[in-house]
């Protein structure tokens, strides 16, 4: 028969007690950043959609339809009304996959570049704004956690 020790009780209830707390942190920063995204994005005349769909099209460049939804986690109708919209405004083209005949590449245009590049600066300016008290070590630590977490989607 083991006997638990009343260190790992307190053990298991310390961490249930930071989970609790973390998951309370993360959904405050994730509301704060939103709201943030929300007063940026507000009269400029583009959705927050529409923005995430230039900021995925920026950061990783020409993609597939089907990829393009996968990542912003829509269907591909969605999206493809989505995309007629922003053709129409000249933010991205349509062009066909030198080897996939069947697939459609979506990309940014000229247009569709300078407001990623003006709406990147912005979420720059904020990151360098939130991690200016950390040290290069917390900020190089905060990267890797980051990382790690995003890749657990």
């Amino acid at each position: 028969m083991t006997v638990a020790h009343p260190h790992d009780a307190l053990s298991a209830a310390s961490a249930h007690s930071t989970d609790q707390a973390l998951n309370h942190v993360i959904i405050e920063f994730y509301e704060k950043l939103s709201s943030w995204e929300h007063a940026i994005v507000r009269d400029k005349g583009f959705s927050l959609s529409q923005v995430h769909t230039i900021e995925l099209l920026g950061v990783h460049g020409a993609m597939r339809m089907k990829e393009l939804a996968d990542k912003i986690g829509v269907t591909t109708g969605t999206l493809t009304v989505q995309i007629d919209k922003m053709v129409d405004s000249q933010w991205v083209m349509r062009r066909p996959h030198e080897s996939d005949r069947r697939s459609i590449l979506v990309e940014l245009t000229e247009k569709g570049q300078a407001l990623f590049l003006e709406h990147d600066a912005l979420h720059l300016q904020l990151t360098t704004d939130l991690t200016a008290k950390m040290s290069a070590k917390e900020r190089s630590l905060l990267l890797s956690l980051l990382t790690r977490m995003n890749q657990e989607f």
